[in-house]
């Protein structure tokens, strides 16, 4: 890829952020600033039955106050927008027109319970049982036979190895076909699912940079098949630990109120939050207090942790607040 690199930050409105969201969001701030980049930031909010009223707002204010900022976004006019997911369905159609006019896609009307009955197979971690290929027979025009809303459109994965080169120059690899088998791209109700769209956004609005959670690694590969069925260049993906409770689990709800919007109501300086960020990433060689900018010129992907997940438990959390 020439020219300067486009990052986007991509906050969904189902839940308010949360120190894990954070510190992703520093990594992909930091590594679009410190060379110049473009950033953009965009609302994921297909989910709609999860999303949250006011959620996709408190984003915002939270990422402003954590002292990140973005060069077009629902705030910021822009060529690439619309910067709403919900406001970019047009485009979305088009690409299923796209993908059923290749026989890339094929409808299924089996339910999670179906899939779940049918797996036999282990499947990654973060995901849930592999799909079976019950509907794999089909072809895109049997479509038509089929009451609207009884069937989700479900990609036709591609055989072989997949591999890309992550953060680090780590090689990552995945035979998508029998580890991840078929995935949705659009769900019953006619909706573009998360893989298709993101897919689209990103091309759309030339992001070349891609910066998320080793939870979503399985996405990655899914999405890269997307991508030489479209046709196009993928965008760099780089992923990062978790960060997670004591427990050893993903950071939530159970592990108390981690929320960025608690730290900012009780006073916490969001300068001392990304102090321990930095910090829990080894940017920096001891927690203090330090700004994003102050962080550019020390930024470097081969200083980020190669480690697991890092632990946000009850000791970091009285830090803050203490």
């Amino acid at each position: 890829m020439s020219g300067h690199p486009v990052g986007r930050l991509a906050p969904s409105p189902t839940g308010a952020q949360h120190v894990g969201n954070a510190r992703t969001f520093l990594l992909a701030w930091l590594s679009i600033r410190r060379r110049d980049g473009r950033l953009l930031l965009r609302i994921e909010d297909l989910d709609s039955p999860r999303t949250k009223r006011g959620a996709a707002a408190q984003a915002l204010d939270d990422l402003r106050w954590l002292g990140l900022d973005w060069d077009a976004g629902p705030d910021r006019p822009g060529v690439e927008g619309p910067f709403v997911q919900t406001e970019r369905s047009e485009d979305y159609r088009r690409a299923l027109d796209e993908l059923a006019a290749a026989e890339r896609i094929y409808p299924c009307t089996c339910s999670r319970t179906d899939i779940a009955d049918a797996a036999s197979a282990p499947h990654w971690e973060h995901e849930g049982p592999r799909y079976p290929g019950t509907c794999a027979g089909r072809s895109a025009s049997d479509a038509r036979a089929l009451e609207p809303g009884t069937f989700a459109w479900r990609f036709r994965t591609l055989p072989g190895e997949w591999s890309y080169r992550d953060r680090n120059d780590e090689w990552r690899s995945c035979r998508v076909a029998d580890e991840l088998g078929d995935f949705v791209v659009a769900k019953k109700d006619g909706t573009a699912a998360y893989q298709l769209a993101v897919v689209r956004d990103d091309h759309a609005m030339g992001v070349t940079e891609v910066v998320r959670g080793d939870d979503l690694l399985a996405s990655t590969f899914r999405q890269l098949q997307l991508y030489r069925s479209f046709g196009w260049e993928p965008p760099t993906f780089r992923h990062v630990p978790l960060v997670v409770g004591d427990d050893g689990k993903r950071l939530a709800k159970r592990h108390g109120d981690t929320r960025l919007a608690t730290y900012r109501e009780l006073g916490v300086a969001p300068e001392r939050l990304i102090g321990l960020l930095a910090w829990s990433l080894g940017l920096i060689d001891e927690e203090r207090a330090i700004t994003p900018r102050e962080l550019l010129d020390r930024f470097d992907w081969q200083r980020v942790r190669a480690t697991g997940p890092w632990v946000f438990g009850a000791d970091e959390h009285r830090r803050l607040v203490g």
